[in-house]
C-alpha cells in the first residue's frame, strides 16, 4: 500500500473529517546512478559551504532569501509553521463549483483522499456520495510542506479525490507569452473544410490504455542490450515539418489515411461482435427470427446514441431522469440512456 504523504482535517461547513493524503499517480521513469566514466565509481552530492568548502549537516542548514547585494534575509523551518496556525493540519472547503468550469491548465497534481481510520468511513461515504450526486467540485486551501495550495475535492471512480491547482497569478497569458501566433484567420475555405474533416476522422472515445511510454521501453530494451553486448537499433528520426504548399496534399492525404484506418477497425469490431454473437457460425439460425430482430434494434439504437456529442447525451439523460448524470463520462451516458430507452419500450410493450 502507499504511504500517505499528509494526514489532516477536511473541513465543509460545519463538518470535520479526518483524512489522509495518497499520491494518485507514480513514475516509471528509470533511474540512473551517477558514475565515474572509466571506473564505475558513485559519484555523490554533498551540501558544502562555499566558503570553507565543508560539508554542512542538514540540521545546520536554514533558508534564506535574498535581499541583493549578498545580504540575506534568515527564515526557520519552525518559523514558516508559525506563520499558519491551525492551518496547515486542514483543508478547508469554502464552496462548491461545476468541476467542468475549471479551465484544465489549473490542474497540477491529483490525490486520493481517504479516512484517516476506519471510524470514519460513513461520514467519507455521505461527502462521496453527495460529491457524486451533484457533480461538483469543494474548493479549499490546505498547507503541505510549508506551501499553501488551492484545491478542488470531487468525487471519482468511488473514491474522494483532490486535485491541486495553480494560483490565477501563475498562470501565463499565451497572448502576452507567445510571439508567433497568427493575427487572423489566413487559411482558405477549403482547408479548414480539409482539416475539420481530419479531425472528424481521428475522432475516437478517449482510453487511457491505449497509450504507453516508448521511450521508457526503449531505455529498458537499451539496458537490456547492453547487458548482454548487443546493440539496439536507433530510433527514427522527427518528421520533417510540412511546408505551406504541401498543405492541402498532406491534410488530403492523412484524411484518406485516417479514414480507411477507421474503416478497417471498424470491420473487424464488426466481425469480431458477429463471431460473438452467433457463437463463431457463418449463418444465422431460422428459429431465431425474433431475438435476432430484437438484437438487430438494440444495436441500431446504440448506434444512433453513439452518434450523439455528449452534451446531447446529456440532454437526453435529463428528459430519463437519470440520477447522477452529471458526473458521467459520455459512455457512462450512452449506457445509462440505452438503458432508459430499452425500459420505456418494455414497457410500452407490456
Amino acid at each position: 500500500m502507499a504511504r500517505p504523504v499528509w494526514s489532516g482535517t477536511l473541513t465543509f461547513g460545519l463538518v470535520t473529517l479526518p483524512v489522509s493524503l495518497v499520491t494518485a499517480t507514480e513514475s516509471h521513469t528509470i533511474r540512473f546512478r551517477q558514475l565515474e566514466r572509466g571506473t564505475s565509481d558513485r559519484v555523490r552530492n554533498k551540501r558544502v559551504n562555499e566558503r570553507t568548502g565543508k560539508e554542512v549537516p542538514y540540521d545546520k542548514i536554514v533558508k534564506g532569501y535574498d535581499t541583493g547585494d549578498d545580504e540575506y534575509v534568515i527564515v526557520e523551518p519552525d518559523e514558516l509553521d508559525e506563520i499558519a496556525p491551525g492551518r496547515s493540519q486542514s483543508i478547508d472547503v469554502d464552496r462548491f463549483v461545476d468541476l467542468e468550469e475549471i479551465d484544465p491548465i489549473y490542474f497540477d497534481t491529483t490525490y486520493f483522499v481517504q479516512p484517516k481510520e476506519k471510524a470514519y468511513s460513513k461520514v467519507y461515504g455521505l461527502l462521496h456520495d453527495a460529491l457524486e450526486e451533484v457533480g461538483r467540485a469543494g474548493i479549499a486551501t490546505f498547507t503541505m510542506r510549508q506551501k499553501e495550495y488551492l484545491v478542488a475535492v470531487h468525487a471519482e471512480g468511488g473514491v474522494i479525490v483532490m486535485h491541486t491547482l495553480h494560483w490565477a497569478d501563475e498562470v501565463r497569458d499565451p497572448h502576452r507569452t507567445l510571439d508567433n501566433l497568427p493575427s487572423g484567420s489566413k487559411e482558405s475555405p477549403k482547408e479548414l473544410q480539409m482539416a475539420t474533416q481530419l479531425i472528424e476522422a481521428m475522432t475516437a472515445e478517449w482510453n487511457p490504455g491505449d497509450y504507453r511510454d516508448r521511450t521508457q521501453e526503449r531505455v529498458r530494451e537499451l539496458v537490456k542490450a547492453k547487458r548482454a553486448g548487443e546493440t539496439v537499433e536507433k530510433g527514427e528520426p522527427a518528421p520533417e515539418s510540412t511546408k505551406v504548399v504541401d498543405l492541402m496534399s498532406a491534410l488530403q492525404a492523412s484524411v484518406d489515411e485516417a479514414q480507411k484506418g477507421r474503416k478497417t477497425g471498424a470491420t473487424k469490431k464488426s466481425t469480431r461482435g458477429a463471431t460473438r454473437r452467433t457463437g463463431g457460425r457463418k449463418t444465422a439460425s431460422r428459429t431465431g427470427g425474433g431475438k435476432a430482430s430484437a438484437a438487430k434494434k438494440k444495436a441500431s439504437t446504440a448506434d444512433d446514441l453513439g452518434r450523439l456529442t455528449k452534451a446531447e447525451l446529456y440532454e437526453r439523460a435529463t428528459e430519463a431522469n437519470i440520477p447522477r448524470r452529471s458526473s458521467m463520462n459520455r459512455q457512462e451516458l450512452q449506457r445509462a440512456v440505452a438503458r432508459a430507452s430499452g425500459a420505456r419500450r418494455r414497457r410500452r410493450a407490456s
